[in-house]
């Protein structure tokens, strides 16, 4: 007659010559099918009767537990593995070992695991990149989401405590000492979350809301990868963003060494990239320069304006992909806009195979709100989004952009020649200023590039788009002032054409009697729209607060005058936060009244200064008909008015 007892929750039969576990099956046909043995050796009820165990016929259901059991910014993944039953739970360790119980026991209830329970055990620990259940990183606790083996359960305990929303307020680390800035509050939440990631060896989405200044938490990360990392970062932007991100690099972060990766002069050395802590360049060049970019090891690379990554047959897109990378982060305040594919190609940048192949990922995931809402517990660790109304109380009621521009080379030299036939006339005259600043509102207004689309021949109007897309995206209202009937006229159309959303136009052909109307049209609308004004002709006057963005699409010589127009929405009544975009060319006309506005502001912020024939206005005229864009060497002001360096930055 054998001997039962109970070690370590397992339930051994024991002779004179050997001592061996039981089985469920073997306990299971004793206690309930009146058996009399077990191994061949005889045994009786009252042998389990005497360890004081209750014998449940009913099934413990294993279960994958999923919890984080640390508080500080180094927190512990654990993944367990449990049999839970009745109310209660046990926890069934050394998963991998050869013999191990396939039964739990719990306050001295005895309760056997399903058939095949151990196995489905071990086979999930080897999908999901495991050798046991123990602690784990944060890239397998995502992959582990998605484990879908209907033989075992699995529960994520950690409930909101490593969403990114949540996790950005919990985390602790000072900003870089060489940040030539200051941050909001949800901004330094926003870098210590994308330093956490990085350190954690996951990519991440910064979908913050435009306006927010994702660029400046990101350049905080790249200067936090400068201290620890001798490995370079690669930044990828739209070719229209370069020159906004060159200046903000060097307005928040001069201790960074960067290199503009761009252009005809650029190098085709790798040796050369390895010597710069940051590598600027186009989604363009990189698809086109891919061979190059993957000789180096990047120890992060930025997409910004990551949905031009959201068809994942593109070019681009798959070039992008191949690169080597130790992590990744995307930007974008629009990361899904039409399909979940979309989601799914930006998110396999970021975090590769995450969600599966895109074939598996459609089978699984079909364009439907259901699949979306299945989609959500998976990667809101890795997206950070935050609206501009989460973080009203840390903003200013006003956030300023300034948006500098660069020409492409066709219509820089289109524009060099229209300069240098101003400037051999003799005449240096605001008729000959104009036709420089109609050229730079859009060539088709001085007519030029006629034969090409409206978009192709202006990255102004490209950006425009981008903007614009943000802002749909949103469900917001946008002013645009320009100061050019023909430009009003193909900005309505053109942006009606491109977003299917409602747009008019207020300037001087528009009679008095008929302009509030326009505005109460624009007004009672429930949906994006946008307004296009002249800012002479309706930039006193009116009303329009229920606009929260403007946008500047070419820039007045007076600054009076575009203040005045900024004020038809920022102003008393406004109860939104109102963010003013300003579009300019570098090295152009435009680049000049820019300075000019910053110049004068700076002299007097309350005066009404216009053209008025001194000596100041004339040395800025001649200045404007000398600038080049063709000589890409000269300094340009970084746009500072002096004041609290923040979130108003792209």
């Amino acid at each position: 007659m054998g001997k039962i007892s109970v070690k370590d929750g397992a339930i051994f039969l024991s002779t004179e010559k050997q001592q061996v576990m039981l089985l469920a099956e073997e306990i299971f046909a004793i206690i309930f099918e009146s058996a009399l043995s077990a191994r061949g050796i005889p045994l009786s009820q009252a042998e389990f009767n005497s360890t004081g165990l209750k014998f449940s016929k009913y099934s413990a259901a294993p279960t994958v537990v999923l919890q984080r059991i640390s508080e500080d910014d180094l927190f512990i993944i654990e993944c367990r593995l449990f049999g839970k039953g009745n109310g209660f739970e046990a926890e069934v360790k050394k998963c991998t070992d050869c013999d191990i119980p396939d039964y739990v026991i719990f306050r001295n209830t005895w309760m056997p695991l399903p058939a095949g329970s151990i196995e489905a055990a071990r086979s999930f620990l080897k999908e999901v990149g495991l050798s046991d259940f123990g602690q784990i990183s944060l890239e397998q606790y995502l992959r582990i989401l998605q484990f879908r083996d209907t033989s075992l359960l699995v529960e994520d305990r950690t409930n909101t405590s490593l969403r990114a929303a949540h996790l950005a307020g919990t985390l602790k680390g000072d900003v870089p000492v060489d940040f030539m800035g200051t941050l909001y509050p949800y901004q330094v939440d926003g870098y210590r979350w994308l330093t956490h990631m990085k350190r954690s060896g996951v990519g991440c989405i910064i979908a913050d809301e435009m306006g927010l200044g994702k660029t400046i938490q990101v350049i905080c990360l790249l200067l936090d990868l400068k201290q620890n990392s001798c490995n370079p970062s690669l930044v990828v932007t739209p070719a229209t963003l370069i020159e906004s991100w060159k200046r903000e690099l060097k307005r928040f972060a001069p201790s960074l060494d960067v290199y503009v990766h761009h252009g005809s002069g650029r190098t085709g050395f790798p040796d050369e990239l390895q010597e710069h802590n940051v590598i600027l360049t186009s989604y363009e060049t990189a698809a086109t320069d891919v061979s190059l970019l993957r000789n180096v090891t990047w120890q992060l690379i930025v997409a910004d304006e990551a949905q031009a990554l959201k068809n994942p047959s593109a070019k681009r897109t798959k070039r992008l992909k191949t690169l080597l990378r130790r992590s990744a982060v995307a930007m974008s305040g629009t990361p899904f806009e039409n399909r979940l594919t979309d989601l799914w190609s930006i998110t396999d940048f970021v975090v590769p195979s995450l969600l599966g192949s895109q074939a598996e990922f459609e089978n699984r995931f079909p364009e439907t709100m259901e699949s979306a809402s299945s989609i959500e517990p998976i990667i809101t660790p890795i997206i950070l989004r935050r609206k501009v109304s989460d973080v009203a109380k840390d903003l200013p009621e006003r956030i300023d952009i300034a948006q500098p521009l660069q020409l492409d080379a066709e219509t820089a030299t289109l524009y060099e020649s229209l300069r240098l036939t101003a400037a051999t006339s003799g005449n240096a005259n605001l008729a000959l200023l104009n036709t420089l600043r109609m050229f730079c509102t859009h060539p088709w207004l001085s007519g030029h590039c006629t034969h090409i689309s409206a978009a192709d021949c202006s990255v102004k109007l490209q950006r425009l788009f981008e903007i614009v897309e943000e802002i749909v995206s949103s469900d917001a209202k946008t002013l645009i002032f320009t100061s050019y009937q023909k430009a009003a006229d193909l900005l309505s159309r053109e942006i009606a054409s491109q977003f299917n959303i409602y747009t008019d136009v207020i300037d001087g052909r528009t009679p008095v009697s008929e302009r509030q109307q326009k505005i109460d049209d624009f007004t009672n609308l429930r949906s994006a729209a946008a307004l296009i004004l002249n800012p002479r002709a309706a930039g006193t006057g009116l009303n329009i607060t229920a606009a929260s963005h403007v946008i500047h699409f070419n820039l007045e010589w007076n600054p009076a005058v575009e203040d005045q127009a900024s004020a038809r929405a920022y102003r008393l009544g406004q109860t939104k936060i109102v963010t003013i975009h300003r579009l300019f060319y570098i090295d152009t006309v435009e680049d000049v009244i820019n300075d000019r506005l910053t110049r004068k502001r700076e002299l007097a912020s309350t005066a009404v200064i216009g053209t008025d024939g001194s000596d100041a206005d004339m040395q800025d005229i001649l200045k404007a008909l000398r600038v080049s864009p063709l000589n890409q060497g000269r300094r340009h002001n970084d746009g500072s008015n002096g004041n609290r360096e923040s979130a108003q930055c792209q």
